[in-house]
């Protein structure tokens, strides 16, 4: 094998590789051995048909099989031969001249092809021992925890049919047929407590006065943000039917409530919601300490990136984005910007992503940080459980992609490394409230709010899940 370099610009490289006939020959002579074995063609006994026949009839087929197993090898060879690591994959050009391949595949001519790729740079870890973070720490207040017993409490509240019109406070349960333009777009039977604002604004509150068996009309105006872009702004009418009224009865927040929702005290119910509590807060105090790790890490490396990478990530960034703006029937004028601004602002947060991304990694690297079978067998069980019905399919999937079993490692092995590094840290706590801790910072710089607690887009600008940078590499 021959390879010579054709290009070597910053971090781009291009190598032409070259096979020759011989090996080619050998390969497929190889091959064609073991075929003889087990072929059985007509005329001939078994093991005894001549390896010029068989090249006449299955050198081409064996040859493209050869090709295919070469390159791949090839490729890697080359790669571990140079001591270097791709960005992605390498992109690997045959010729496109169907002489010369025919020639290759009759075992005529060397096999050339090449490989051009962005190798992932080198660089110095800067110093992120002793980095500081200030840890904001809420305690969970008795007048959220009522708040949030009360609230449970409402979705268990006992109703009694009764007989006479709707009030503020019933439940009505109706059957009703949506419309726009006439046309239906939803029919179904539900359950609203009016006042509850749980349904299209304008709703509730044509419902008061009502009786069961009552027909009636309902017109609203779907908000502009409404989800749902085909109805976003859109003016509808539903065809109801009364099923019933119902008054709410009293709610008793006591051990017989608690048991209701399957606690045997209402003191054990208090405990578990307040520790749910304590884990929403727990992971916005995460949240926030990783945003300053990550600033801070950010402030401290500047290197070249793979071109490749950063477009990988800003094309990921911007489908989210377009996808959001649609569905919420929105433009870019809308968030006083323009199509070129927003696209120059995502671009700069895929930088940050791929080049925090690569930072995580080498750190990782570095301190020798793993992920186990174990914990990649956990995260495997959490996705199936998001399917349920559907786990053999969700098994079967990241057992035959080894590109999506990754996705479920490189956020485990972020995270361990995200904690090998606030371990070095100087952690300070500081007492917020809870307000100050849920609050999402309008940030411009790409920070994530996890779980896209902005889909309305006011500039949270981080469409990543929680993840603040490009694809975490474990070595």
């Amino acid at each position: 094998m021959q390879v010579n370099e054709t290009l070597a610009e910053g971090l781009k490289r291009e190598l032409t590789v070259t096979i020759p006939v011989s090996e080619l020959d050998a390969k497929l002579s190889d091959r064609l051995d073991q075929l003889k074995k087990r072929v059985q063609i007509k005329g001939f006994r078994p093991g005894k048909v001549p390896t010029t026949h068989l090249r006449r009839m299955y050198g081409k087929a064996a040859m493209a099989e050869i090709v295919e197993t070469l390159v791949g090898e090839s490729t890697r060879q080359v790669m571990a031969d140079r001591g270097e690591r791709a960005a992605m994959q390498p992109r690997i050009a045959m010729t496109e001249d169907e002489g010369e391949a025919t020639q290759v595949l009759e075992g005529r001519a060397d096999l050339t092809f090449t490989l051009e790729y962005e190798v992932l740079p080198t660089f110095d870890i800067g110093d992120f021992k002793g980095l500081k973070i200030e840890r904001p720490i809420a305690e969970v207040e008795d007048s959220e925890l009522e708040e949030r017993l009360r609230r449970i409490g409402e979705s268990a509240r006992p109703y009694q049919v009764v007989e006479r019109a709707a009030q503020q406070g019933d439940r009505v349960t109706l059957d009703y047929t949506g419309k726009t333009d006439g046309e239906a777009f939803e029919s179904n039977t539900t359950s609203i407590v009016i006042g509850s604002g749980q349904f299209v604004p304008g709703f509730e509150g044509q419902l008061i006065g009502v009786t069961a068996g009552e027909e009636k009309v309902v017109e609203v105006t779907f908000p502009e943000a409404y989800p749902a872009a085909n109805l976003a702004g859109k003016p509808a009418t539903f065809d109801v039917v009364i099923k019933d009224v119902s008054e709410p009865g009293e709610l008793q927040l006591d051990d017989d409530f608690a048991k209701r929702v399957g606690l045997d005290s209402i003191d054990k119910l208090r405990e578990t919601v307040k520790r749910q509590i304590e884990s929403e807060y727990g992971q916005a105090t995460r949240q926030k300490v990783k945003r300053q790790m990550l600033d801070q890490l950010d402030e401290r490396h500047s290197f070249p990136l793979p071109e490749n990478l950063v477009s990988q990530e800003f094309e990921n960034i911007w489908k989210q984005v377009t996808h959001d703006i649609e569905n919420h029937g929105k433009s870019f004028e809308d968030e006083a910007t323009t199509e070129e601004g927003a696209r120059e602002e995502y671009r700069r947060i895929a930088e940050r992503r791929v080049r925090l991304g690569l930072v995580l990694s080498r750190i990782g690297e570095q301190a020798e940080v793993t992920v186990s079978d174990e914990e990649l067998q956990g995260a495997l069980y959490e996705q199936a459980r998001r399917y349920r019905g559907q786990e053999k399919q969700v098994f079967d999937y990241y057992k035959n992609n080894p590109d999506a079993l990754q996705t479920l490692r490189a956020p485990i092995f972020e995270e361990k490394v995200v904690d090998y590094i606030l371990e070095l840290a100087e952690v300070s706590d500081k007492a917020v409230s809870k307000d100050e801790l849920l609050a999402d910072e309008e940030e411009d710089d790409g920070h994530a709010s996890h779980d896209h607690a902005h889909h309305g887009h006011d500039h949270d600008h981080d469409h990543n899940h929680g993840h603040d940078h490009g694809p975490v590499q474990q070595a």
